[in-house]
C-alpha cells in the first residue's frame, strides 16, 4: 500500500545495512511532497557548502547555481582539460550574449597531481588562470564562478558530495577501470554526466539513461578513431568554439603576465593528445546544454536526483563483499551477534579453576 503523501518514513531503516531497499524510494519519484523534502536537504547542503567556500576562498557563490563538481586525481584520461574547456566555452557565450538565457553554474574541480607529473600540474595552474578571469569579470556576475579545490581530501568530500548537482565522470572511453566517486554522488543524489566508461556503465544500467546524461565516443568508437588516426585539426578548423577557446590558452588570455604559459597546454590539444578531448568536445557541450536545459525544470531534475539514489544499492560494499564470500570463498553469511568489543568472547573464557 502506498504511504500517505507528507509521511517521510517512507522506507524504514533497515535500508542502512540493506542499501538495496533503497530502490522502494521509486515509487515517490514523481510525488511533489516527496520532491520538496529532497530539494531541502540539497538546497541545505548547498547552502552550508556556499558558506565554507566563501570563508576558504572569499568568493561569493549563488546558492541556487547549478553546482557542477569534478574531484578526482588529476591525469590526463580523466580530462579535467575537457571540463576547462566547457569552463572556457560558457565565459565566451555570457561575454559574447550577457542576455542570454544562461543557467547560473559553479563549477568546482579538485583533485592531486603527482609531484612529477608536469602536465596534471599545469592543468591545475590553467584552471587556477581560468578561474581568476572568470570569477572577477563583473560582466559574468553570478552566472558562472569557478573554484580549484585545494587540498581535496575526505573531510572535504564529506561537505562536497551532498552538495553536489551534477557529477563529471568523463574520463576517454576504455580508460577507467571502475571509479568509486560516481557512485558516492549519486547515493547522495547528484546526477552524473559521463561517457560509457568504468563504473558508469552499470550506474546507466541500474538507474536507465533517461536519469543520466551519457555523452561522447564509446570504447569501439575509441577504437575505431584510433584506427583511422586522429587529427585534432580537423576538429579545431571546423568548430569555432572549440577554435576560440583553444587560441585563448595559446595565446595568453588566461595569462597576461606571461602569455606563453600555457602553450604546452595548447600544443597538447592539437598535437600530442592520447585522449581526444576535442573528438569528444561537441558531444561534451551538446549534453551540457541539456543539463542546463534540464536543471531549469526543478521538477524532472528531482524526479531524476530520487531515481539515482534508489538504484545506488547494488554499489554496497556489503553486497560486493557477500558476493565475494559466496563465490569465490565458499563462504555463507554468519548472522549471529558478535558481542561489543568490551565483552569476552565464549572461546577466549579462561576455565574456571576446580
Amino acid at each position: 500500500m502506498k504511504p500517505r503523501s507528507g509521511d517521510w518514513a517512507k522506507i524504514g531503516e533497515d535500508w542502512v545495512v540493506h542499501l538495496d531497499q533503497l530502490q522502494l524510494l521509486k515509487q515517490w519519484s514523481q510525488d511533489p511532497g516527496f520532491q520538496r523534502a529532497v530539494q531541502k536537504v540539497k538546497q541545505e547542503n548547498k547552502l552550508k557548502l556556499s558558506q565554507l567556500l566563501e570563508k576558504e576562498y572569499n568568493i561569493k557563490i549563488n546558492p541556487s547555481s547549478l553546482f557542477d563538481i569534478q574531484v578526482k586525481r588529476i591525469h590526463e584520461y580523466k580530462r579535467q582539460l575537457l571540463n576547462c574547456l566547457h569552463i572556457i566555452t560558457l565565459y565566451n557565450r555570457i561575454k559574447k550574449d550577457p542576455n542570454a538565457n544562461i543557467t547560473p553554474r559553479t563549477i568546482m574541480i579538485g583533485g592531486k597531481a603527482a609531484p612529477g607529473y608536469y602536465v596534471a600540474k599545469k592543468i591545475i595552474k590553467l584552471i587556477c588562470s581560468v578561474a581568476s578571469v572568470v570569477n572577477n569579470d563583473p560582466i559574468v556576475g553570478d552566472k558562472l564562478k569557478v573554484i580549484f579545490l585545494e587540498n581535496y581530501r575526505v573531510t572535504l568530500a564529506e561537505r562536497i558530495m551532498p552538495a553536489a548537482d551534477l557529477s563529471e565522470q568523463i574520463s576517454t572511453a576504455g580508460t577507467e577501470a571502475s571509479g568509486t566517486g560516481n557512485m558516492k554522488f549519486m547515493l547522495n543524489g547528484a546526477l552524473t554526466i559521463g561517457t560509457l566508461d568504468g563504473a558508469n556503465v552499470e550506474m546507466a544500467e541500474e538507474m536507465g539513461n533517461d536519469n543520466i546524461f551519457i555523452f561522447g565516443m564509446t570504447v569501439d568508437d575509441v577504437e575505431a578513431l584510433q584506427n583511422r588516426g586522429y587529427n585534432a585539426y580537423d576538429y579545431y578548423n571546423r568548430n569555432p568554439e572549440i577554435r576560440q577557446c583553444v587560441d585563448q590558452i595559446q595565446n595568453g588570455y588566461f595569462s597576461p603576465n606571461n602569455p606563453d604559459e600555457f602553450k604546452d597546454i595548447a600544443d597538447i590539444l592539437l598535437k600530442y593528445d592520447r585522449f581526444y578531448l576535442l573528438a569528444d568536445y561537441e558531444a561534451y557541450i551538446e549534453c551540457q546544454d541539456k543539463v542546463s536545459s534540464i536543471y531549469q525544470d526543478q521538477t524532472k531534475w528531482v524526479e531524476m536526483a530520487i531515481n539515482n539514489i534508489a538504484s545506488s544499492g547494488k554499489f554496497s560494499s556489503d553486497r560486493t563483499i557477500e558476493e565475494y564470500a559466496k563465490d569465490i570463498w565458499g563462504v555463507e553469511p554468519s548472522w549471529e551477534k558478535l558481542p561489543a568489543p568490551h565483552e569476552p568472547r565464549e572461546e577466549d573464557a579462561t576455565p574456571a579453576v576446580k
